[in-house]
């Protein structure tokens, strides 16, 4: 087994589903955290002057999803063919177009506008979202075959960052997509983690 060290700043954000598939796969990972002047020391040494980065027995690359699809395939989720590697990629790449659409919201300054800017994601730009995924995930709670891949295991990271700064039950009504995130956090691996993880905000 390859030694993997993960880093990224002191909170969920891009790097919390790294740190669930870890967790879901029972791979044992450093888990580094940094802030600040470590962050300024570090940033020059990364392949493209982002966290976060994974080293791999001491290769080192970068970009939340492609660490990811990486773990994932050492974990047994990244797909059973082919084409449900490619459906789960596909999940994936949709939590990436709305997770741009949400974007602004990090950036807003003006609290007003925020606050505005809040009310249209929840009344229009989730619920549009969630209705096609809805009919993406499977009675069962599956948005690829019949056991847990990366994409349901993404859908439940993202759906944690919106929660963390608008909160309330997004995924009322939902059978399907409420399934997906029963079936994740019911993951004895990943359930241990939720337990025990570090409460950040984000």
């Amino acid at each position: 087994m390859p030694s993997y060290k993960l880093t990224y700043f002191k909170g969920k954000g891009r790097a919390e589903l790294a740190r669930l598939l870890f967790a879901a796969g029972g791979i044992e990972y450093e888990d580094v955290r940094v802030e600040g002047e470590q962050w300024a020391e570090l940033k020059p040494k990364t392949p493209m002057g982002q966290l976060p980065i994974l080293e791999v027995d001491g290769t080192m690359i970068c970009q939340g999803k492609a660490i990811g699809r990486l773990i994932a395939k050492e974990a047994g989720m990244a797909g059973k063919t082919h084409l449900n590697q490619a459906r789960a990629d596909m999940i994936c790449d949709g939590l990436d177009d709305l997770g741009m659409k949400l974007m602004p919201l990090f950036t807003e300054k003006d609290e007003n506008k925020k606050e505005e800017m809040k009310k249209e994601m929840t009344e229009k730009t989730l619920p549009s979202f969630f209705d096609l995924f809805e009919k993406l995930a499977s009675a069962e709670g599956y948005f690829v075959g019949d056991s847990l891949t990366w994409a349901d295991v993404n859908f439940f990271a993202f759906l944690g960052v919106i929660s963390g700064f608008n909160q309330g039950d997004h995924l009322q009504g939902y059978v399907n997509l409420n399934k997906v995130m029963g079936n994740v956090s019911s993951n004895p691996g990943i359930a241990k983690w939720l337990k025990e993880r570090p409460v950040t905000q984000f």
